[in-house]
C-alpha cells in the first residue's frame, strides 16, 4: 500500500508540473489527438469500402480498435518512466542514483515520469468503444463489465512487460533497441483489428508469444457475443491472466539483467 501511495503522489506532482505550461500542454495534446484520430479515420475509410471483415462487422472493429487504444495509451500515460525515461537514465548515469535508494528500481522508474498528453488518445479509444457498442448493440451486464475491466487491467500489465524488454536491452547495450518496437507499437497497430483476419504465422505470434489475442481480443469477442475462437465463455475470464504471466516472466529477466548493470560513468 505504501508503494501505491508513493506512486499516486508522484503522479500528482508530475501532472502538476506539466500543467505549469498550459499552452504547450494543449498543443502537444492536440498533436496526439490528430495522430490517433488519423488512425481511427483510416479505420473509418476501410469500413467505408468494406462493410465487414470476415465475421466482423463495423461495430465490432470499432470495439477492437477502442479496447486496444485505451489499454495501450493507459500504459504509455502512466508507465512513461519505462517507455521513455529508462534509456536516457542508463545513458546519463542517472540509474546509479536510483540504485542507491531504498525503493525498488522499477517502482522508482515508474514514478519518474507521466505523459498526460496520451489522455487525448485514450479519449479517441473511448469514442471508438462507444461507437462500437452502439453499432453492435452490445447488451452490457455486470459480468461483461467485469470482463472488460479484467482485460484492460491485465492488458496494461502485458504491454508494460513488453516495454521492459527494451529496458533489458538498454542495460546490456546502453542504447535502446528499435527491434523491440515490432512487438509493442507494431503489436498495437496490428491488433487494433481481430487477429483472425491475419495469416497463420501472425495469429500464432499474437496468440502464443505476444498474447494480445488472449488478453484483449478474446474477452472483447465474448462481450460482442462473437467468439474469436471456438472456446467456452468462461475461458475469456482466464486468458487475460496470460498478460500477468508475461509481465512477471519479463520482470524476472529484468531483475536478472540489473545484476549485470555497469555504470556509463556519466
Amino acid at each position: 500500500m505504501d508503494t501505491i501511495r508513493l506512486y499516486i503522489r508522484s503522479m500528482g506532482m508530475l501532472l502538476k508540473s506539466q500543467l505549469q505550461y498550459p499552452v504547450s500542454f494543449l498543443m502537444q495534446s492536440l498533436a496526439q489527438l490528430i495522430m490517433e484520430g488519423g488512425e481511427m479515420m483510416a479505420l473509418i475509410l476501410v469500413l467505408d469500402r468494406f462493410d465487414h471483415l470476415r465475421q466482423w462487422a463495423a461495430g465490432d472493429l470499432f470495439f477492437f480498435f477502442g479496447i486496444m487504444s485505451v489499454t495501450f495509451y493507459l500504459t504509455e500515460c502512466f508507465g512513461r518512466g519505462v517507455t521513455g525515461n529508462f534509456p536516457s537514465m542508463v545513458r546519463s548515469g542517472q540509474l546509479d542514483t536510483v540504485l542507491l535508494r531504498p525503493r525498488g528500481v522499477l517502482t522508482q522508474v515508474l514514478c519518474s515520469a507521466v505523459d498526460p498528453r496520451r489522455i487525448t488518445c485514450i479519449a479517441v479509444g473511448v469514442a471508438a468503444l462507444v461507437m462500437g457498442c452502439r453499432l453492435s448493440q452490445v447488451r452490457w451486464t455486470a459480468l461483461k463489465a467485469l470482463l472488460f475491466a479484467e482485460a484492460v487491467s491485465f492488458g496494461v500489465m502485458m504491454i508494460l512487460g513488453l516495454f521492459l524488454i527494451e529496458a533489458i536491452f538498454c542495460i546490456h547495450s546502453v542504447k535502446s533497441v528499435e527491434l523491440v518496437n515490432v512487438l509493442t507499437y507494431g503489436g498495437r497497430s496490428a491488433c487494433e483489428y481481430p487477429v483472425s483476419i491475419y495469416p497463420r504465422p501472425l495469429r500464432v505470434l499474437f496468440t502464443a508469444f505476444v498474447p494480445f489475442a488472449l488478453v484483449l481480443q478474446l474477452p472483447a469477442s465474448f462481450i460482442l457475443e462473437k467468439p474469436l475462437f471456438d472456446w467456452p465463455f468462461w475461458t475469456a475470464f482466464l486468458t487475460p491472466l496470460s498478460g500477468a504471466a508475461v509481465f512477471f516472466v519479463i520482470y524476472l529477466f529484468f531483475q536478472r539483467a540489473m545484476r549485470y548493470y555497469r555504470s556509463t560513468g556519466s
